[in-house]
């Protein structure tokens, strides 16, 4: 086979590379107390994006139109334009296309200065199966996209909304806000806030200390703070969620609810599904629920049990210092067995002619109250248990 000639080997090894280069532009100019570049460029159509850059925050748009345009605008600060011309050329800015995947990458050539900045906007079809955007450290923005995004920071915020496919997000330190997502939820920080407005997959979000908020949720969550407050409310599904220390308030879950807090209160609307509540310290509430297994260190507990239709487990409600209050639906069937260790100065009190109070012992010694019955024919066991606090069970009409 004959070789071919140096400068055709040339020209197609470009070729292949597809930088087009011919449609990029670039122009420095003062502004302010600044130097900036700007350069704007396009590319073609294809199925993937990847944007990885050292420095700068990213805004990826999807919209009706053909091919990727972008426009870099990175701005250093710096009196000398000779140093600023310096500084922007050793951060090299390459877009190309290579197979399936469009690039645009940035990363610096030698040191990088303390006083540099970088705004990289891209405008892609919505129809994008893929967008992959990488930053060391500055903030991220896609919208309007059908596929998946996968977003990691070194330590920006993150905001995705109106997109279809599963969302990635991961950042250093940074607050993540989720707008309307079709697809799962994967977001983590390493201590910003999270916020999801409308997820129509599983959501999975994780921070070292920021709070979390769901609003809506289609099929269950999995949360987790190392010390900030959670609130979901409203979600399908199973829903699961542990902090360090923060309150938790939770609204109509339409499946089984597991709670972990290291000490704040903890509130629930309604669940479809068995409840599993722990703190280490804070009160209880846990309305519209068929069963439950609530337990705090130091605090009251407030449950509302009802018939919902499926699946009904025993229930355990204790605490060490605190009152427990017991609303019971006309419908439920259950057991009851209840105690109040030290009853010196304590009661149980009830609605119910068939839930009998007995006391033990008293005078100059401890006095240890329980109470027994069943409602509706009996069924799981309702267990209850105090220290020091009262016990009351009461009638609920619905």
């Amino acid at each position: 086979m004959k070789r071919l000639p140096h400068f055709v080997t040339f020209v197609l090894t470009l070729a292949l590379l597809v930088p087009l280069g011919m449609t990029q532009e670039t122009r420095v100019a003062r502004e302010g107390g600044a130097w900036s570049q700007e350069v704007t460029g396009s590319l073609a159509a294809v199925k993937n994006l990847r944007v990885k850059i050292d420095v700068g925050s990213v805004n990826v748009r999807g919209g009706q139109q053909q091919g990727i345009n972008y426009a870099i605008h990175t701005r250093s600060y710096t009196s000398s334009e000779q140093d600023a011309r310096r500084q922007f050329d050793s951060y090299k800015i390459n877009a190309y296309v290579r197979g399936d995947t469009a690039w645009i990458v940035a990363d610096w050539q030698g040191g990088r200065p303390r006083k540099f900045s970088g705004e990289f906007t891209v405008n892609v079809p919505r129809d994008m199966e893929g967008v992959k955007v990488e930053t060391a450290g500055g903030s991220i923005d896609a919208a309007s996209l059908s596929g998946r995004v996968d977003a990691q920071s070194g330590g920006g915020s993150i905001h995705v909304d109106d997109i279809g496919g599963i969302v990635s997000a991961e950042t250093g330190g940074g607050s993540i806000d989720a707008g309307t997502i079709g697809g799962d939820l994967s977001l983590h920080t390493g201590g910003g806030s999270i916020e999801v407005h409308k997820a129509k997959g599983k959501v999975v979000a994780e921070t070292g200390g920021g709070s979390v908020e769901i609003q809506s949720g289609m099929q269950g969550a999995t949360i987790e703070t190392g010390g900030g407050s959670i609130e979901v409310r409203q979600c399908n599904g199973k829903v699961k969620v542990s902090t360090g220390g923060g309150s938790i308030d939770l609204g109509d879950i339409g499946g089984p609810v597991d709670i972990d807090t290291g000490g704040g209160s903890i509130h629930l609307t309604s669940a479809k599904g068995h409840v599993r509540a722990q703190t280490g310290g804070g009160g209880i509430e846990l309305y519209g629920v068929p069963s439950a297994r609530a337990e705090t260190g130091a605090g009251g507990i407030t449950v509302k049990l009802v018939n919902a239709g499926g699946e009904r487990n025993d229930s355990l409600l204790e605490t060490s210092a605190g009152d427990i209050t017991v609303y019971i639906a006309n419908d439920v069937g259950i057991t009851v067995r209840a105690s109040v260790d030290l009853g010196n100065g304590h009661r149980i009190t009830s609605d119910f002619p068939d839930i009998h109070v007995r006391s033990e012992g008293g005078g100059y010694g401890p006095k240890t109250l329980t109470a027994e019955g069943s409602l509706n024919g009996g069924g799981p066991v309702l267990k209850v248990r105090t220290t020091t606090g009262d016990i009351c069970f009461r009638r609920s009409s619905h």
